[in-house]
């Protein structure tokens, strides 16, 4: 299985993030995923085909949002807040507060 695209911190762009938060579907899954550590792509309770959500979780994962761990058949999600705080402190914070 080939490797999953994660940018490093230092990759991290305010404009593609600011992109990726721009879709209601994404600040959704945000939003969603902010309540919980790390939960399964299934478990965003999104109502969308599987192929329109993949999209939606590869756009968050190359723009750095979040970090997707592949366990076996499963994948699990979870928002990057260490490595976004320290790059854009207070962004995340500010964006799920007002979701």
């Amino acid at each position: 299985m080939r490797e999953l695209f994660h940018p490093n911190i230092d990759q991290l762009c305010l404009s593609t993030i600011l992109n990726a938060l721009g879709d209601p579907i994404r600040l959704q899954i945000l939003k969603n995923l902010a309540s919980q550590r790390e939960t399964t792509c299934s478990c965003c309770n999104i109502n969308l085909p599987k192929s329109a959500l993949s999209h939606h979780f590869k756009v968050l994962r190359e723009s750095g949002l979040i970090n997707v761990r592949i366990e076996g058949k499963q994948r699990f999600l979870s928002i990057r807040y260490g490595e976004l705080e320290k790059r854009f402190p207070g962004l995340l914070n500010t964006v799920i507060k007002n979701i």
